[in-house]
């Protein structure tokens, strides 16, 4: 399983310290920064699966960061959880307004803050794995549904054209064969030509655009996007 990564950004070096060694014990993926400023260059770069920010820090404060946070593409699906001393309400109602998750007050044991991130980062992992939906780019295809839109044009293809494009999305970079593709979209009890696949590849390219579906050296299919 992939390690986790997580940001701790605190102006605070022995908060730093003690939380980044009881999160890697745990078995976590730790960087820190030291202001809100440098937490923002830092999780553009490192693209963490949860954010623990403090409230007060010089150069731009925790609301002020988390807001900025928000607004960047890459980090929409990061959570964000408040770790502050200051526990007024208001400060609180800031925090979730500006986009946080949670807001946990700094008085708490590190057993007990590894608990709940444990239980944040199960609950958007189990979310995840139970999620139909995929979006690549432009390209948004809702398994529930059966809908596919692509720069906000919206498709309605047959069943075995869906299936055969959710097939290849759902394993971008993967390139696969007929035989595979035969098997996982018409199964093993029917009995199609390979001519088919390649029939379905063309109407998809068609209604999607030209890019979409690649043919690799005549016997492989990938996605691009």
């Amino acid at each position: 399983m992939k390690q986790k990564k997580i940001l701790l950004i605190d102006d605070e070096q022995d908060i730093l310290e003690i939380l980044s060694y009881n999160l890697e014990k745990e078995g976590y993926e730790v960087s820190t920064a030291c202001n809100g400023a440098e937490g923002i260059e830092k999780a553009r770069e490192i693209l963490p699966d949860l954010i623990l920010l403090d409230v007060m820090m010089p150069e731009k404060d925790g609301i002020e960061t988390c807001q900025d946070l928000r607004k960047i593409k890459e980090l929409q699906k990061t959570l964000i959880v408040f770790l502050s001393a200051r526990s007024e309400e208001f400060s609180q109602l800031a925090g979730f307004q500006a986009g946080a998750n949670d807001y946990i007050v700094k008085i708490i044991k590190p057993k007990v803050l590894i608990s709940k991130v444990n239980a944040l980062l199960q609950l958007t992992t189990q979310a995840s794995a139970s999620s139909k939906n995929i979006e690549i780019g432009d390209l948004l295809i809702d398994k529930d549904s059966f809908r596919v839109s692509k720069a906000g044009q919206l498709f309605m293809l047959p069943k075995k054209e869906f299936d055969l494009l959710y097939l290849l999305a759902s394993n971008t970079g993967k390139v696969f064969n007929r035989d595979e593709i035969l098997e996982k979209v018409w199964g093993n009890d029917v009995v199609v030509g390979e001519r088919t696949i390649d029939v379905h590849i063309r109407r998809l390219r068609e209604k999607l655009g030209i890019n979409t579906i690649q043919t690799l050296k005549g016997i492989g299919y990938k996605l691009v996007v």
